[in-house]
């Protein structure tokens, strides 16, 4: 089944000339910021700060600039094994056998994402994308702020000791909590809605609201963020995935574009979705 581009959401063809006119020339993607990799800029803290945008070197439909850890669509670099041996496991491979025989009943057409629902981690692997493919984050003394550019998205990470939330209903994105070891800081996140699917692009990925997952955010220099990742869903999966490390660049601009969902934007590839589903239930 052909698999409808999600991450297009207000569609690649809309959004790909807007994008290029705020970000480059269009056809040729905004150059990333090439200079030496300087110190890990500190809060008054000592802590590293994580403020910035971070893309993997392009938008949506673009080409990753030179240099960059990979380009859209594809895997980044680290994301898979060598040639040789079995690939490691997906969030989907890790399926209970029941969990199995549900995906082989849904397709593009049970998207969430085309109802405008984001995803509970990211379609290339980063929670802080979620559908997109570009993230912005803030911090502060007592937070790190993560914002998405899709779906009005964002998360709101303690840092100063506080625990999970128990008086929040389970949400799209989850309940997260921080701490720091040592220069990495741990993102705690809990108390998922079972709504959202983990992916878009038609990848059947759903999970239960028992989903559980820890990110460890790590900034390598002045330029570089590296992000890993362990999801649980103990009434889903068989057991931990490890998610393939990611390598994400400080993008040359300040700020991201809201880039929103009202559901019209989607109603073709719902249609489109249904029209290829029908009759193969």
């Amino acid at each position: 089944m052909k698999r409808l581009l999600i991450t297009s959401i207000v569609t690649a063809a809309m959004l790909t000339p807007v994008l290029a006119a705020q970000r480059g020339t269009a056809g040729t993607p905004a150059q990333v910021n090439t200079t030496a990799a300087g110190a890990v800029p500190r809060m008054a803290d000592g802590h590293p700060d994580l403020s910035g945008v971070w893309w993997r070197g392009s938008d949506i439909g673009g080409r990753p600039a030179p240099g960059t850890p990979g380009a859209l669509g594809g895997s980044p670099a680290g994301a898979r094994g060598g040639g040789r041996g079995a690939p490691p496991p997906s969030f989907t491979s890790l399926y209970q056998p029941w969990a199995l025989e549900k995906a082989k009943t849904l397709g593009d057409k049970d998207d969430p994402s085309l109802r405008c629902i984001p995803t509970s981690f990211g379609t290339l692997n980063v929670s802080l994308f979620s559908v997109g493919a570009v993230g912005q984050i803030v911090q502060t003394p007592k937070f790190v702020v993560m914002l998405t550019e899709t779906y009005h998205g964002f998360k709101l990470v303690p840092t100063d000791g506080r625990a999970h939330r128990d008086d929040v209903p389970p949400s799209y994105r989850g309940d997260s909590v921080g701490h720091w070891e040592g220069d990495t800081l741990v993102v705690d996140t809990t108390n998922f809605s079972d709504v959202p699917w983990m992916f878009a692009e038609g990848r059947v990925s759903f999970h239960s609201d028992a989903l559980h997952i820890v990110e460890r955010y790590r900034r390598v220099d002045a330029n570089t963020l590296e992000i890993e990742a362990t999801v649980e869903d103990p009434m889903v999966l068989t057991g931990p995935w490890t998610v393939p490390k990611q390598t994400l660049t400080l993008a040359p601009f300040d700020q991201i574009m809201d880039l929103n969902c009202s559901g019209l934007e989607t109603q073709s590839l719902m249609d489109a979705a249904a029209k290829q589903n029908y009759g193969k239930k």
